[in-house]
């Protein structure tokens, strides 16, 4: 499910938080080990230097005897033997003592070799402490800044993630703008927020108005044109019965009805489409079978002297609680296809429990082609005339308008295979 706005910002104040942490912490403690550093060598050049300053004024000046700091001093041309045996071997320099937290600083002058041992236990402990209480007041001040900065930004997010949630439940063809008026908005969001507010609601009045027109128009224009052709299939009726019509007028008359009832069968589909979401066509308790039989029978002039065969297989004898009309639409397109896409071979029409499968032996279709075969008016087969790019389109819109789902495949030279899933009304 993907992140609402809210949630990435608290995640990315979340993530503030802890490079920030990290951040001072690590900076408090390589600061402490550095002010360490730089204050024990200081300290022991001081003491060295007030040592040298105090043989130079009286010979007899003494070593420091501290609880922290311990001398030992050895002339010129004398042993090394009341130097511990383990600060012998050092050379002129500052060193880290192992063990105990102790530093060495050891001078050589002509008067004779200085050793001074420091411990900065206590040294240690108050900056160690500084150190702590300096990064809990950073670590305080940076968790304190977050926070009221992440409350004013949930507080300018919050209205833009209503916003977005209110828009998501809207139904495109009768938008509920009044959700979104001024005065519902939670939270302060500005003159954006009220901008934004303001171009939503004229975006979703502008969508219904032309949802309306859309479906106004199909509605209207598919009821004018099923007039004139009920007149165009009646009188093609009436001329089929006619045994003086030469064979030639016959077959265009054929054609003609053929034709007709395509467009007819057209017309049913936006009438369809064009209803309501909420005004669903009529439903009734139907077998599959009825209706695949009548559309068998419907388009099998459309294999006249082909050497097709189209065959029914019932391998169930599923009911549905569904609309007829929509089922037959739908088959009716994709068996057309079949046949106008097929020379030669065979049309099986498969009744399952859950579903309706029709394979063919047809053209088939190379993967570029299936991709776009659901795109209106789309044609692979420009140089046939009967192909209008409007039937697996018009299949698929019907199939999502009521649930169902159609699988479409196929191979170039071996065939296609479509499938309308209809499971989901198939009465128990």
């Amino acid at each position: 499910m993907p992140e609402g706005l809210p949630r990435k910002l608290r995640h990315a104040f979340i993530l503030q938080v802890m490079l920030a942490s990290v951040v001072v912490i690590v900076g408090a403690v390589a600061t402490s080990s550095i002010v360490k550093e730089a204050l024990t060598g200081q300290q022991l050049r001081s003491e060295a230097q007030e040592f040298w300053n105090g043989r130079a004024r009286d010979p007899a000046y003494p070593l420091p005897r501290t609880s922290t700091l311990h001398g030992y001093f050895v002339a010129s041309g004398e042993q090394h033997d009341r130097v511990p045996a383990g600060l012998r071997g050092y050379g002129a320099g500052v060193f880290d003592l192992p063990g105990r937290n102790r530093k060495l600083i050891v001078e050589e002058r002509p008067q004779g070799r200085l050793y001074l041992v420091m411990s900065f236990d206590l040294l240690d402990a108050i900056i160690r402490r500084a150190g702590l209480v300096t990064m809990l007041l950073a670590l305080l001040a940076v968790y304190l800044t977050t926070w009221l900065t992440y409350r004013t930004s949930k507080r300018l997010v919050t209205p833009v993630s209503w916003l977005a949630g209110q828009v998501a439940r809207w139904d495109p063809g009768r938008p509920d703008m009044h959700t979104i008026a001024p005065g519902h908005v939670p939270g302060d969001g500005g003159d954006e927020v009220g901008q934004l507010t303001s171009a939503l609601r004229n975006l979703a009045r502008r969508t219904r108005d032309l949802v309306a027109r859309e479906r106004d128009f199909t509605r209207d224009a598919s009821h004018e044109l099923r007039t004139p052709l009920t007149v165009i299939r009646v009188a093609t009726d009436m001329m089929l019965a006619d045994a003086d019509i030469p064979s030639r007028g016959h077959r265009t008359l054929l054609r003609m009805r053929q034709a007709g009832r395509d467009m007819e069968a057209i017309i049913d589909a936006f009438l369809i489409l064009a209803r309501e979401r909420g005004e669903a066509p009529l439903t009734e308790d139907f077998d599959v079978a009825a209706i695949v039989d009548e559309e068998v029978e419907k388009v099998r002039p459309l294999l006249a002297g082909k050497p097709v065969e189209l065959e029914v297989v019932a391998a169930a004898s599923p009911r549905l609680h569904a609309s007829p009309r929509v089922l037959a639409v739908m088959l009716g397109q994709v068996l057309d296809n079949a046949c106008v896409f097929t020379e030669r071979g065979r049309i099986e029409v498969r009744i399952e429990r859950g579903s309706l499968v029709v394979a063919d032996t047809g053209i088939g279709m190379a993967p570029e082609v299936l991709d776009r075969a659901w795109d209106p008016f789309y044609r692979a087969d420009l140089v046939n005339p009967t192909g209008k790019g409007m039937g697996l389109p018009i299949v698929r819109r019907l199939a999502e308008r009521f649930g169902w789902t159609v699988n479409l495949g196929s191979t170039p030279g071996v065939g296609t295979v479509v499938t309308i899933d209809f499971a989901r009304d198939v009465l128990a």
